[in-house]
């Protein structure tokens, strides 16, 4: 796996990764997740998109947001063809070695709440949720992890 910077060509197959991860939500929400309507053009173009490279092709996306105290990881998806392979766990990994290079202690995230099977998972990597509220018409669960230099 390579993990870059995305650029204007990868548009296509980030938002085929956005498609596949998040489609299967739309029945369990009754609309769209917000990773679907994102603009990944403007991610790109602001420097907050970052592809994982495997078997040639774009198999991930990490989206992350420099705030006020904290970085936001605005979205992590693997394409369901290389899901299984540590991808997910890398991307994690790297979000979490990027609010260190950038300053910060603090990573946050928010997710749906019917996305009960990712709660979970970030629940064991470490993650606290700290509220849920309705935002920008979601029923969001808010999550943060305290990162720290090893050693």
């Amino acid at each position: 796996m390579t993990l870059r910077a995305a650029n204007p060509d990868d548009l296509p197959a980030i938002q085929e990764i956005v498609e596949q991860a998040y489609s299967p939500y739309i029945d369990r929400m009754g609309r769209p997740p917000g990773p679907m309507l994102d603009d990944y053009a403007k991610r790109i173009e602001l420097e907050q998109a970052s592809v994982a490279e495997v078997d040639g092709g774009v198999g991930g996306l990490l989206v992350l947001i420099d705030q006020d105290g904290y970085l936001l990881l605005d979205n992590i998806a693997v394409h369901p063809d290389a899901q299984g392979r540590g991808l997910g766990r890398e991307l994690m990994n790297f979000a979490e070695a990027e609010a260190l290079r950038r300053g910060y202690a603090e990573l946050r995230l928010y997710t749906h709440e019917s996305m009960t099977e990712n709660i979970a998972l970030y629940g064991k990597l470490g993650w606290e949720e700290t509220g849920r509220a309705l935002q920008a018409g979601f029923e969001r669960v808010f999550m943060r992890k305290e990162v720290e230099k090893d050693g």
